[in-house]
């Protein structure tokens, strides 16, 4: 039978260093080994030494958006000069929490930046593939863009609630009632669509 698994927090007294020796998630102060971590007790022992003692983490680290990676997001509100957005996935990979993000309106697309209108690129509630250009901070947001034929609206709902189709790069229309709405259409890649 194994032996019961001892959680601990960070701070914890874990033992004193003649009982064993820091590892990975530890720190020494004042002849005692103290957790920096929150998670699972580790002693491994080889050739008779000390035990080093480490805490391990169960859950594996968080995925974060890199600059260059391909994001799934989803729009939340819209002004004259940017978009915000939730980011949800990085890849195909979902993240755990969701990611605050901002396209410009310089970044919608890559041509006529200066005759962009947002309202006209996106809506709020739009699902939107787009790239990461900068790293956020903890008073700012990821920063993205739209401008490659590949990047910009995905999936996109009409006034009456139903999905839209695109019809062209700027352009999506509901299948039920043929209103047009003005989007900045993303070209989908086939790998990126599901069978």
């Amino acid at each position: 039978m194994a032996p019961p698994v001892r959680y601990c927090i960070p701070g914890e007294r874990l033992c004193n260093l003649e009982e064993g020796s820091p590892g990975s998630g530890t720190y020494t102060r004042h002849g005692y080994i103290f957790s920096s971590l929150a998670g699972c007790l580790m002693k491994s022992s080889e050739n008779g030494a000390l035990p080093v003692v480490s805490v391990v983490r169960e859950t594996e680290s968080q995925l974060l958006p890199d600059v260059g990676a391909i994001v799934t997001c989803k729009v939340s509100s819209i002004n004259s000069r940017f978009a915000k957005v939730h980011i949800l996935y990085v890849g195909s990979m979902p993240l755990k929490n969701s990611f605050r993000g901002t396209i410009r309106k310089e970044d919608v697309r890559a041509t006529e930046k200066d005759k962009v209108e947002i309202y006209k690129s996106f809506r709020p509630g739009d699902i939107v593939l787009a790239k990461v250009i900068s790293l956020g901070d903890a008073q700012s947001n990821y920063l993205l863009t739209t401008a490659e034929n590949e990047l910009g609206v995905v999936v996109a709902h009409g006034e009456s609630g139903i999905q839209m189709v695109p019809i062209s790069w700027c352009e999506m229309q509901c299948p039920k009632t043929h209103t047009k709405e003005f989007r900045k259409v993303a070209r989908v890649q086939p790998e990126f669509l599901q069978t």
